[in-house]
């Protein structure tokens, strides 16, 4: 019961990380698209609040529930080889991600509030835009290849 506790735990995490991190690319290119300061700056609001809440949570609930599961299940998650390939792509994605991809939305988040008000949306912030969903893929990448080596239990 334990067992399928913490699998059911990380599989919500699964879920909350992969879909957060795909629908907020869609609605923020959306957002973007419209080019009105006002739509932009409230998309980029919620990209911050959605990565504290769905994308923070989704980490800690896959991570707590894989190790739960897998020490549970009898697996040992730092020799079992298709286990280390899955914390190895997903750690790849988080570098991206706190390297590259929070940093850019921590520019557009201070960018957004000033042209929310002022009525007028800098260049930069659109080049960052680009720059965010480029990287966004990149570090969704590696997730989905986590995904299929933990699917397939093997490389």
């Amino acid at each position: 019961m334990a067992y399928d506790i913490f699998k059911l735990l990380h599989l919500l995490g699964v879920v909350l990380l992969l879909g957060n991190v795909t629908v907020t690319s869609i609605w923020k290119l959306y957002a973007d698209g419209t080019r009105d300061p006002a739509v932009i700056g409230f998309a980029q609001r919620l990209v911050t609040i959605t990565d504290w809440f769905f994308t923070l949570w989704g980490i800690l609930l896959l991570v707590v529930g894989g190790y739960g599961a897998a020490w549970l299940g009898g697996m040992d998650p730092l020799r079992d080889a298709w286990l280390v390939w899955a914390e190895a792509l997903f750690v790849l994605a988080g570098i991206i991600w706190l390297g590259v991809l929070v940093p850019i939305q921590i520019r557009q988040a201070r960018m957004a509030r000033g042209f929310a008000a002022v009525g007028v949306v800098p260049r930069d912030y659109y080049r960052l835009g680009r720059l965010w969903i480029a990287w966004g893929v990149v570090a969704t990448v590696p997730l989905l290849a986590a995904m299929w080596v933990m699917l397939r239990k093997g490389w």
